[in-house]
């Protein structure tokens, strides 16, 4: 050991030994799914062939500062590794530079984040330790000194990372091309490529907007007008004229717990029954990305998709924007988010004056004390009865949006608040889920007979939709025993199905609708139910009370779902059963999905809608003139 410490440049030991580590945490931490050979060899070569480069670096430098810089570069590089792991382990991807711009989110992390570090984490540092030591026994002679040793080691690491991308263009086409699956650019470029790569991307994004000119504006509203705009009138339209609107935006509730039972007990009871007396949309999909529920919430006003990396609420709060709130300011409404949560976390104070919300009431709006908070901060039972004295108090008609807490990863419920056995399986986080599901399904009922109680209820149309998922793939395992079936690349876009419940008090003619349908498609349906319609306008969603326009749902990764075949991670699926198709069927509904994401990214990035007057009528002033 001595001997070849005091021969090899102290940065290249260095270098394989963070390298090691690197495909150790690629292999069996993030689990990247390897289907050839090609893609094994580009797996192991990515960490050799980024670490020798960054580690080279430190060549330049007179030999005690390599040695000292290279215990830096390893401890750096482990924090980036590392804290790419714990928000692995949460989301099942990879942090991007406005993730980290996110900052004001940290302090409210709590036990979520607690609940994501590993007894294991303290391994991710080894090889610190190892160079540390090694450090003092290096022989300050054997470091590169002259020009020539200098240029070799540039060369060769250089020459690694080319062999590296061209590997990975060969194995993967356009790979550059594909920034939505930031999985498939780690496996091929590795973490450390990525961010830089990402950080490229950053820059770009922001230099859209200074060079946007606003001429795209109407290929987008043409592409909408031909492919979004239903031209039949809904059976429901105007049906909530005047109405109050209430959305209940349901934290990670997904469709797979309704009518289901963990020892014989229904998990959520209340909405099992709700469906009964109301629209229930059986294959509605949350669209949210990186944003998770300030995605929903942007996706459900603006009918526009989140962003592939970081969140609109942060990186685009200034922008201007084509709202729900806003738009029905017009029309008499006046509009509340109720969230008791810190009023900065997701930047919604700023982001709701954007969005054209007349009142937030935040954290500061209610008494959160040690009795009544649960894991991120007020249960859900006392949110919607404290809440309730502030719904009478606003001016008829209203929009009012209520955001619950309580299920919330890591799902922690105390026993005494717990109606529900936890599920049985190898996943702690499922096993907490159903118990947190059923509180906020009981808190939900107690909020419908508040709402009666206080004479909210029946003028009111009462909207419910889960705002993305609860469970990542990382608990596949512990879903396929729920599920009873093998969790396929398939199955986890079903996975992605969350509830809508429209229920309209007094309505009586109400049934499931099993047609395909996304979180894009609620701005439209909420106007179209108020009887405002969209002279002009750029949204990519469907009223869905209409029947004309073939349904499609596109997901920010780039999967899609239709009526007939389901699209995910390169491969095509018939909906209904599950059946491999031939890439062919899906081929023409891709190309559509991706204009969609790309128009909608156009609109954000460049902040299109400072170029662009949209227009709305009330249905009967259209008819009238007709």
């Amino acid at each position: 050991m001595n001997r070849i410490i005091g021969k090899t440049p102290f940065y290249a030991i260095a270098a394989m030994l963070f390298a090691v580590k690197t495909y150790l945490v690629y292999r069996f931490i993030f689990d990247l799914d390897i289907e050839n050979g090609l893609q094994e060899i580009i797996l192991a070569l990515n960490p050799i062939a980024t670490s020798l480069f960054f580690f080279s670096l430190v060549v330049w430098f007179k030999p005690e500062k390599q040695v000292k810089y290279t215990r830096r570069m390893a401890l750096i590089g482990s924090f980036i590794l590392y804290f790419n792991v714990v928000y692995f382990r949460f989301f099942s991807d990879f942090i991007t530079v406005p993730v980290l711009f996110q900052t004001s989110n940290v302090g409210d992390l709590g036990s979520s984040f607690l609940s994501l570090l590993s007894i294991i984490d303290p391994l991710l540092f080894i090889d610190v330790v190892i160079i540390y030591v090694l450090s003092k026994r290096v022989s300050l002679d054997a470091q590169p000194v002259l020009k020539r040793a200098k240029f070799r080691a540039a060369v060769l690491s250089i020459a690694l990372l080319v062999g590296n991308v061209v590997l990975a263009e060969m194995e993967r086409p356009m790979l550059f091309v594909r920034t939505f699956d930031r999985e498939y650019l780690v496996k091929n470029i590795g973490v450390f490529n990525y961010h830089l790569y990402d950080i490229a991307l950053h820059s770009k994004s922001k230099a859209q907007r200074v060079m946007a000119d606003g001429s795209e504006v109407k290929e987008i509203e043409q592409y909408t007008e031909e492919n979004n705009k239903s031209k039949q009138p809904s059976d429901l339209q105007g049906i909530a004229k005047d109405k109050n609107v209430i959305l209940i935006s349901a934290e990670s509730l997904q469709t797979f717990v309704l009518n289901e039972e963990v020892n014989g007990k229904e998990i959520t009871p209340f909405l099992n029954d709700l469906v009964e007396d109301s629209f229930y949309f059986s294959n509605f999909y949350h669209q949210t990305e990186q944003g998770k529920t300030s995605d929903s919430e942007w996706i459900v006003d603006t009918s526009l998709y989140p962003l592939s990396r970081g969140a609109v609420f942060f990186t685009n709060s200034e922008n201007e924007t084509s709202a729900t709130p806003e738009i029905i300011s017009d029309y008499g409404y006046t509009s509340a988010v109720f969230h008791a949560n810190n009023k900065s976390f997701w930047n919604r104070s700023v982001m709701y004056d954007t969005l054209g919300y007349d009142h937030f009431y935040s954290e500061e709006a209610y008494d959160v004390n040690d009795e009544n908070s649960i894991g991120w901060g007020l249960t859900d039972k006392a949110f919607f009865k404290q809440s309730i004295k502030y719904l009478e108090a606003m001016e008829d008609p209203y929009y009012a949006k209520f955001i619950t807490l309580t299920n919330h990863h890591p799902f922690n419920l105390p026993e005494e608040e717990q109606s529900i056995d936890k599920y049985d399986s190898n996943s702690k986080t499922l096993n907490n889920y159903v118990t947190t599901v059923r509180y906020m399904d009981e808190a939900i009922e107690q909020f419908f007979e508040d709402l009666k109680a206080s004479g909210e209820y029946e003028d009111s149309i009462i909207i419910i939709y889960g705002d993305h998922y609860g469970i990542s793939e990382n608990h596949n395992k512990a879903m396929s025993q729920f599920l009873g079936k093998e969790i396929t690349p398939y199955e986890h876009v079903q996975l992605q199905r969350v509830p809508l419940i429209v229920h309209i008090p007094g309505y009586e003619d109400t049934s499931t609708i099993t047609k395909v349908s996304g979180q894009m498609d609620l701005k439209p349906t909420i106007l179209s139910m108020l009887g405002i319609e969209t002279i002009h306008d750029v949204d990519f969603g469907t009223d869905l009370f209409t029947n004309d326009i073939e349904p499609l749902v596109v997901l920010r990764n780039g999967s899609f779902i239709t009526q007939d075949v389901v699209y995910t991670a390169d491969k095509c699926y018939d909906r209904e059963t599950g059946e491999e198709l031939d890439m062919e069927t899906c081929e023409p509904t891709k190309s559509q999905a991706q204009s969609e994401l790309r128009y909608s990214d156009s609109l954000i990035y460049g902040d299109l809608f400072r170029f662009y007057s949209t227009g709305y009528q009330e249905f009967e002033e259209k008819n009238k003139a007709n």
